[in-house]
C-alpha cells in the first residue's frame, strides 16, 4: 500500500490517504460498516504519521464516509443523501376509520412461511441471539423456585422485575415506583390497555403517519377513529401540524413513538418531546408512548422517556423486552401514575397476569448485568448491519428510490416513487421466498402505496445480499 501514497505530489499526504479510503470504498475493498485500519496500523502501512492518518480520517467523517465510535475506532458509512430521504406526507383532513386487518394478514402469513427471508418482520434480537444466556437463567431460576414457578403470578406483574425496571429508569433521569407499573404481555397488550383507558369506542384519537401497523390494527379492533400526524424523516412529528390538528378535533388520545418510530427510524430530541408534552397536557390530552426502541437508539445518549416532561401525569409509557431480549417471552410494561387503578382492573379483564417463569428469568437477566451489555452489542451490531443494506441497495436497486435514514431500530423505509406498487412487490417478493411489508399497512388512509419497509435485523450474510439484489430486480415489475 505503501506506493500509493506519494510525498512528491502536490496534495498534503492526509488528502492521499482520504482519497485512497475513498477508492477501497469504491472497489468494496471496505464495505459499509466495515472497520478501517486503526491509525497505528494505517501509519505503518502508508510510512506516514498517526497525525496525518487522524487528520485523513476526521476529514472522512466531515463528509460522511466514516463514522467514529466510542473506544471502537472508525468505520465506513453507508451512502445517504438528503435529497434522497422519504418525502414527508399531508395532514389528514379529517377523522377516519380504519381497514387494515386483511393485509395484516397477508403480511403475518408471509414472515410465518418456512425458508423465507424475513425483511418483512422487525426482530432486531435476530442479531444477537440471547437464547442461551436464557436458557442457563431458566434452569438457575427452576432450581431455586420449583414448583411455584409454573403457579400463577402477581397480576400486576412480579415485584422484583418491576423492581428492576424502575432502576433502569432511574438512570435515564425518571422516578417511578413500582406501584405505577403494570407487567403486561408485550407492548401491545400494554398499548390496548392504555387506548382503553383514556377512550371509547367512536372517539378520535392522534398516530403517526407512517405508524406501527399493530397501532393502526389495535385502533380498528377498538372501534376508534384515527387522525395521522406527518412526521419528518429526521426529527419525528411536525408539532404545528399536531396543534392544528388539536384546535379543530376533539382529540382523546395520541399515541406516539417519539424516541425511534417505527418504520421511519426517526429520532425526536429532548427539548422537541418537552414541548409536546407541555403541548398535549395544556390541552389535557394523553400522550401514550410507545418506546420499544427506545434502548436500540444510533444517538449517542438514549432520548429521556415522555413521562419525564410530565407535570399533570397525562402520559403513559408502553414498553417491552421483545425487541431487545426475548420475543416469544412476550413481557411488556405499562407506567401511568395517574391511571393506575383502572390500568391494573383492564389487565385483570383481559389476561390475569403475565408469564412467571419469564419475568422471573428476565428479572435475573437485567440484576446481573448482562443485559446492559447485551444492548450495547445490539446497537453495534444493528447499526453495520444498516449500513451493509443501506450499501446494498444504493448497488442494487434503482437510483430513484428514497430510503431513510434510522437513527436506532432495526428498519429501512423505502419510497419507490409514484409510479410503483408496494403491495404489489410485497407478492413479488413472497414468491421468490422473500418477505417485506407494504407501505399500505402504516397508515389508516391507505398513504404510502408506493413504500415499503424493510428490516436489517437480519444476520448479513450472501443470501441476504442476494435478496436485496433479487427485490431490486423486481422493482421494476412492480409498476402500477
Amino acid at each position: 500500500m505503501s506506493v500509493v501514497i506519494s510525498k512528491q505530489q502536490n496534495a498534503y499526504l492526509y488528502q492521499q490517504v482520504v482519497q485512497l479510503v475513498s477508492d477501497m470504498a469504491e472497489q468494496g475493498v471496505i464495505r459499509a460498516g466495515e472497520k478501517l485500519p486503526s491509525l497505528r496500523m494505517m501509519a505503518q502501512k502508508l510510512d506516514v504519521s498517526i497525525p496525518t492518518v487522524k487528520q485523513a480520517y476526521q476529514a472522512l467523517e466531515a463528509q460522511g464516509k466514516v463514522t467514529a465510535r466510542e473506544k471502537s475506532g472508525y468505520f465506513l458509512q453507508a451512502v445517504q443523501l438528503s435529497h434522497a430521504m422519504p418525502k414527508r406526507v399531508r395532514l389528514s383532513a379529517q377523522p377516519m376509520a380504519v381497514n387494515k386487518q386483511y393485509l395484516i394478514e397477508q403480511v403475518y402469513h408471509a414472515i410465518h412461511q418456512p425458508n423465507v427471508i424475513p425483511f418483512g418482520i422487525a426482530n432486531p434480537v435476530a442479531v444477537a441471539s440471547t437464547d442461551k444466556v436464557l436458557a442457563k437463567l431458566m434452569r438457575s431460576a427452576m432450581n431455586k423456585a420449583g414448583q411455584s414457578m409454573v403457579n400463577y403470578g402477581a397480576m400486576d406483574g412480579l415485584a422484583e422485575l418491576k423492581r428492576q425496571i424502575v432502576k433502569r429508569y432511574l438512570d435515564i433521569g425518571l422516578v417511578v415506583s413500582p406501584e405505577e407499573i403494570v407487567i403486561t404481555n408485550g407492548a401491545q397488550e400494554a398499548l390496548a390497555i392504555a387506548l382503553q383507558c383514556t377512550t371509547s369506542v367512536g372517539d378520535v384519537v392522534a398516530i403517526e403517519s407512517p405508524c406501527y401497523f399493530g397501532i393502526v390494527e389495535l385502533i380498528e379492533s377498538l372501534g376508534l377513529k384515527v387522525v395521522e400526524i406527518p412526521l419528518c424523516p429526521e426529527g419525528g412529528l411536525w408539532l404545528a401540524d399536531l396543534e392544528r390538528v388539536l384546535s379543530k378535533h376533539d382529540i382523546k388520545a395520541c399515541v406516539f413513538s417519539t424516541s425511534i418510530n417505527n418504520p421511519l427510524g426517526s429520532f425526536m430530541g429532548d427539548q422537541k418531546r418537552a414541548t409536546l408534552v407541555r403541548l398535549l397536557e395544556s390541552q389535557q390530552v394523553t400522550l401514550i408512548e410507545d418506546d420499544v426502541y427506545g434502548d436500540l437508539h444510533f444517538t449517542e445518549h438514549r432520548g429521556k422517556p415522555a413521562q419525564c416532561f410530565s407535570q399533570t401525569g397525562n402520559v403513559i409509557t408502553c414498553s417491552s423486552f421483545s425487541k431487545t431480549a426475548a420475543p416469544s417471552y412476550r413481557i411488556g410494561w405499562l407506567i401511568t401514575p395517574k391511571l393506575i387503578g383502572r390500568a391494573k382492573r383492564l389487565k385483570r379483564a383481559l389476561s390475569c397476569s403475565s408469564s412467571l417463569m419469564n419475568q422471573w428469568v428476565l428479572a435475573d437477566y437485567l440484576a446481573g448485568g448482562e443485559y446492559d451489555r447485551h444492548l450495547k452489542l445490539m446497537r453495534k451490531r444493528l447499526l453495520v448491519a444498516k449500513d451493509y443494506m443501506v450499501m446494498a441497495l444504493r448497488r442494487y436497486f434503482p437510483p430513484f428510490v428514497r430510503v431513510s435514514e434510522p437513527r436506532g431500530g432495526c428498519v429501512l423505509w423505502l419510497d419507490l416513487g409514484p409510479q410503483y406498487d408496494g403491495t404489489k412487490l410485497f407478492q413479488l417478493a413472497l414468491a421468490q421466498g422473500i418477505s417485506i411489508a407494504p407501505g399500505m399497512l402504516f397508515s389508516a388512509s391507505n398513504k404510502f402505496s408506493s413504500c415499503i419497509r424493510l428490516s436489517y435485523g437480519v444476520q448479513w450474510n450472501e443470501h441476504t445480499e442476494q435478496a436485496i439484489a433479487t427485490l431490486g430486480k423486481l422493482v421494476e415489475q412492480a409498476k402500477k
